[in-house]
């Protein structure tokens, strides 16, 4: 993911934010931004304060085998780290378009975009002065606000 995968429309203005190799799992990160793409900026934050707070589960519509059903939703979880991330690039985007001097009051997420990242090599340590190597999965995420256009 060199840069934005969004490509300028003329005369629409927007706000970006990127988070870039965030050690996170790239399935439950496609999941989060499913459930968040479109809405309001205010709906979003709440919805991922929810999820921080386990109030509010995330529908997992793709990567649900032997997920468990919560109520009113489906198989759903709760991805705290992911949310938490997802959050922080939410307000960066947010913050942006106030810097661009976009109305915060009209916000939508119009892009939720996430690629996976490069695979970080680590390895564990185990008895007898032996080592197991892991790999850590990182996600690269993509948020670009716009303005909701008045009904006329």
């Amino acid at each position: 993911m060199r840069g934005y995968t969004y490509r300028d429309e003329p005369g629409v203005t927007v706000a970006r934010a990127r988070g870039i190799e965030i050690p996170m799992s790239p399935k439950k990160t496609y999941e989060v931004l499913n459930a968040i793409r479109g809405l309001p900026v205010d709906q979003a934050r709440t919805f991922l304060e929810g999820v921080l707070a386990l109030e509010r589960p995330v529908p997992f519509r793709r990567y649900n085998q032997e997920t468990a059903h919560k109520r009113a939703t489906g198989p759903g979880r709760y991805p705290k780290k992911v949310a938490k991330n997802v959050l922080r690039i939410l307000e960066s985007a947010q913050e942006n378009a106030e810097y661009e001097g976009l109305d915060t009051d009209r916000l939508f997420v119009r892009v939720a975009a996430s690629a996976r990242g490069r695979i970080r090599k680590a390895s564990m340590p185990r008895a007898q002065g032996r080592g197991t190597q892991w790999n850590e999965q990182t996600t690269n995420v993509e948020i670009v606000l716009a303005e909701r256009k008045e009904a006329s």
